[in-house]
């Protein structure tokens, strides 16, 4: 499982033939999330899975989690339209270490609305940053955009968004996810899987509890790009403690 999530990932960060692999799926109408499971055997999870994603982060457990260890470097180096989402890639050299186990940054992509929900609350856009350790397991933190000031970080990124999908394009000046962070970096953590086909779980998730601001305007610019709302409705937690 934890190598076919990682193939599936990589699947995404590679190439475009990522929706084509997993069964043309979408996010309404006959290839909406309701029906991925029927889309291609790969995808049983999105329909069986107890251990889904997203979630309402709710009637969390405080637990005293050990502060977040990051070290991220300016590696991102090109943005892809995949049809699906603006994702932007890494080189190696950016990390987290969680749990003992050093995860590489492979790529941060972004949702509007908000995929995850906290105490039933949706924002305009969420961005997950996907690591990988060394084998194959996946962990994602996730940072919540609230409306407000402009956003530098996006500012430097949305000017070079590809505007059609199947289409990457480099970046002019390599770019961290250090800079999408909020300046507190406390969070929940729950166990979940992939927001998207094959819906692969074993995924760690670490939501930030402070969001960072986001302009109206920016919302639309990726809203003008992606042409459709890209999250996946929340998931029922199945009795999954959520930490803080």
């Amino acid at each position: 499982m934890k190598r076919f999530a990682l193939a599936a990932l990589m699947a995404c960060i590679g190439h475009t033939a990522f929706a084509a692999d997993a069964g043309h799926w979408g996010y309404a109408g006959a290839e909406g999330p309701e029906q991925w499971a029927k889309l291609s055997p790969d995808n049983y999870a999105c329909q069986s899975g107890k251990n889904q994603s997203p979630v309402d982060l709710k009637g969390s457990i405080h637990a005293a989690l050990k502060p977040l260890k990051m070290d991220y470097k300016a590696g991102g180096n090109e943005v892809l339209n995949n049809g699906h989402t603006l994702q932007v890639g890494f080189t190696p050299g950016s990390a987290l270490w969680l749990d003992g186990e050093r995860f590489e940054l492979k790529q941060y992509h972004f949702h509007a609305p908000s995929e995850n929900l906290i105490a039933g609350v949706s924002y305009p856009l969420e961005v997950h940053l996907v690591h990988a350790d060394k084998d194959g397991n996946l962990a994602v933190v996730a940072v919540m955009f609230k409306e407000g000031a402009e956003n530098k970080a996006l500012a430097a990124l949305w000017p070079q968004l590809p505007k059609e999908a199947g289409l990457k394009t480099a970046l002019a000046t390599p770019l961290s996810a250090a800079a999408l962070l909020p300046a507190k970096h406390a969070y929940y953590r729950f166990s979940g899987s992939l927001t998207t086909p094959p819906c692969s779980e074993g995924v760690r998730w670490l939501v930030m509890k402070n969001p960072v601001t986001v302009s109206k305007a920016q919302v639309a610019e990726f809203a003008e790009v992606i042409h459709h709302p890209n999250n996946r409705p929340v998931q029922a937690l199945n009795g999954r403690p959520v930490l803080d």
